[in-house]
């Protein structure tokens, strides 16, 4: 298995991805706001305004993605690639905002009365609004998985949350246009807001997960398989395994315990060929650290100078 990482034609490919879901992303609030105006539909107008939190939104993940892909440098030692988690954050609040807004203006409407005219041709701009969407939001969650990019991945799946309330918007419109009933407009765009909320929750749980470095225990299990492979293969042992995530790039370090007679040289090279197939195996950019240790006068050695064993 080829070792993953990224060439200028992937950090292309991912920049353009962006480009393009702002510039589709301009365009729906365009088509979205006109509807509103045509139908004065709640849930189109909530439709509308979580488009407006999408641009922001989109705007920051494209900042966080340039500076993603920038490489280590004196004051970032490990990289920027954690600006992905922040980037999710952001996003998912963004998302949690608009849907507060979205079960605001329901309720008010509800209050204060409303009228939703020209439902055909309401309907006809949503349908439009879903069929773009569905197709961004799936090319983008595609690329997100394809470039190991969370930036790109929650921007598909913000996407996606967008699909769920224009199809609220539509079959708010339905319903009215079939039972008269101008009062399933603003419910069902409180729905929605509960749908979008969920979704915004889960992602600010991935981006403080992130952050503190929550272990993927799935892929914990895989490293550690790996590496138990590989050192029984050459009659080592191992310990204090540990790894972290920085956006899509896995840094994994492990203790490494040799016989006290065995060569340095030779040491590094059954070091070296563990890391090797580690990174290989891992199907994720990863940096791999090992510290080589003797077996036999290990647990002495850290009691003397007070270090964990």
């Amino acid at each position: 298995m080829k070792k993953f990482s990224r060439s200028d034609a992937d950090k292309r490919e991912m920049n353009l991805a962006m480009r393009i879901s702002f510039g589709i992303g301009l365009l729906m609030f365009v088509i979205k706001t006109y509807a509103y105006f045509v139908t004065g539909s709640a849930a189109i107008l909530s439709d509308a305004s979580e488009s407006v939190i999408h641009m922001f939104a989109v705007g920051f993940a494209a900042y966080s993605m340039w500076l993603s892909l920038k490489p280590a440098d004196k004051d970032h030692l490990y990289g920027h690639e954690k600006v992905a988690f922040f980037s999710a954050g952001f996003e998912g609040a963004m998302i949690i905002g608009a849907a507060c807004f979205i079960f605001y203006e329901s309720v008010h409407k509800i209050i204060t009365g409303f009228k939703t005219e020209n439902i055909d041709a309401g309907l006809e701009f949503m349908i439009v609004v879903i069929a773009i969407n569905f197709l961004l939001g799936g090319y983008l969650i595609r690329k997100g998985k394809k470039h190991r990019s969370i930036v790109l991945e929650a921007n598909g799946k913000h996407i996606f949350t967008d699909c769920w309330t224009s199809f609220a918007a539509v079959a708010a419109l339905l319903l009215v246009k079939w039972t008269g009933i101008a009062l399933f407009d603003p419910c069902i765009a409180i729905l929605a807001a509960l749908n979008i909320l969920w979704t915004g929750l889960k992602l600010m749980q991935r981006s403080i997960g992130g952050l503190m470095d929550r272990a993927d225990m799935s892929l914990h299990e895989k490293i550690f398989t790996v590496i138990e492979r590989e050192t029984l293969l050459r009659g080592l042992e191992f310990h204090h395994l540990r790894h972290r995530q920085s956006g899509s790039k896995i840094f994994i370090e492990f203790h490494l315990l040799f016989p006290k007679d065995i060569s340095l040289v030779h040491a590094h090279e059954l070091a070296s060929e563990i890391e090797a197939c580690l990174q290989t195996s891992i199907d994720v950019e990863t940096d791999v650290f090992t510290h080589l240790e003797p077996k036999e006068s290990h647990d002495q050695t850290h009691r003397k100078y007070g270090l964990s064993i």
